[in-house]
């Protein structure tokens, strides 16, 4: 098993001058001890105007910031926004290679498409289009990454003409490249496009089961025909995530967090929202202290699902002891799911609890999931690699230009004066 950790940059309210650098000063120093700890990936997701929800619209500078700071854990855009109307496809492709070479080869390369009106209608995207839009833009994406010079692109969307993206980065051919899930119809796009999984949704051990035997069926199928010019075979899946020796105060230090965090995504989807007037932390806790009086409040789940109002007062996978967040991760090892992301930082979660929590992991739960991983992973790559040979042999990749094919771009003349 490998293991990630997630960043929303959540900051409920009330907020003073200094919260939104506390907080990134303190995201940052996080990864830093997970980088020590041995934590595998820092994921930091873009999104724009969700207030409170997540202040990270500039992912790309947040992630080089870790990347120098940082020695080997991977860096990735958990996601990064590739519809063109948020990030122009050369710009992304720029973006992607220069992390890579930040960091050393560490970049990872997760796309999505956004899902909130906030986002959709601020920028002009047609939700009727979004996934064709964003998997459109990730395909030129990848070809700008590889191909000298890149042959150029004009669609409905936008365009390009030739040009050489620069800089190249330092993984061959590109960074591996991931999408966002949070259903089993995004599984079935992932897998069919050859990209790993960010599994935004939480699973019991038996949806993610699931998931995966859906996700590897199709990766050995005729289905799979790569989006970009590798396969990337691998499904992570988000936990909640707080230790403790005491499971009630590993409780009080992180449930409420998880729980906004599930409440926050779904009510900016489905909720009015009065830009520059959020409430999200105020609703969410009145309808905490609702639950808590017997009242029956059900929220709306990310991905259109609806949350079980029995589990709303059960606690979360993930958060408790060592033993119990030991067999959470067994029963994800046993469902096949290759990577966990700790969810750590959301709602008001202490940055010192954090910590703690991180440390309290490596010393008595990291150790016994990372062994044998590389030999596990070496075995799965084999056994995978006709496969993803086959798949690989289906994409249509177009072949370099020739020089004589590459057209050339004129000086400007001089205009005659008068």
């Amino acid at each position: 098993m490998r293991f990630g950790m997630l960043y929303e940059l959540q900051l409920p309210k009330p907020w003073d001058e200094g919260s939104e650098q506390r907080l990134v000063d303190n995201a940052i120093e996080q990864c830093v001890l997970g980088d020590k700890l041995g934590i595998d990936y820092a994921w930091s997701v873009e999104h724009h105007f969700l207030e409170e929800y997540s202040h990270c619209s500039a992912s790309d500078i947040f992630l080089s910031a870790i990347a120098a700071k940082t020695e080997r854990i991977k860096i990735g855009f958990g996601i990064r926004q590739v519809i063109p109307n948020y990030n122009h496809p050369a710009r992304t492709a720029e973006s992607v290679a220069m992390l890579d070479l930040i960091s050393h080869g560490r970049a990872q390369f997760g796309i999505g498409e956004g899902a909130t009106r906030l986002e959709l209608a601020g920028f002009g995207i047609p939700a009727r289009r979004k996934r064709a839009m964003a998997l459109e833009a990730a395909r030129e994406i990848s070809d700008m990454m590889v191909m000298e010079p890149y042959p150029g692109f004009k669609g409905e969307d936008w365009s390009l003409p030739c040009r050489n993206v620069l800089p190249k980065p330092i993984q061959k051919p590109h960074p591996p490249m991931w999408m966002a899930c949070t259903n089993r119809d995004t599984i079935k796009e992932a897998a069919r496009n050859g990209l790993g999984v960010l599994a935004f949704s939480f699973l019991d051990p038996e949806e993610a089961k699931a998931w995966a035997s859906i996700y590897y069926d199709i990766i050995r199928s005729e289905e799979c025909v790569p989006l970009g010019h590798t396969v990337n075979a691998n499904i992570a899946m988000v936990s909640a995530f707080s230790l403790h020796d005491d499971h009630e105060e590993a409780a009080r230090r992180g449930e409420d967090g998880f729980r906004f965090f599930e409440y926050a995504v779904g009510a900016l989807v489905t909720d009015d929202v009065l830009p520059g007037r959020s409430q999200l932390w105020e609703k969410f806790m009145a309808r905490k202290a609702e639950r808590e009086a017997g009242k029956d409040v059900v929220d709306t789940a990310y991905g259109g699902g609806q949350v079980n109002p029995d589990r709303s007062m059960a606690r979360s996978p993930g958060i408790g002891t060592s033993a119990e967040f030991r067999q959470h991760m067994q029963s994800f090892t046993d469902a096949g799911v290759d990577q966990v992301i700790l969810l750590q930082q959301g709602g008001k979660n202490q940055h010192e609890h954090i910590c703690e929590s991180l440390e309290k992991f490596n010393r008595e739960v990291y150790h016994e999931f990372a062994e044998g991983r590389d030999e596990r992973e070496a075995r799965k790559a084999e056994e995978l690699a006709p496969y993803i040979e086959a798949a690989l042999a289906r994409r249509k990749t177009r072949p370099p230009l020739k020089d004589e094919e590459i057209d050339i771009v004129h000086a400007s003349r001089p205009q005659p004066a008068g």
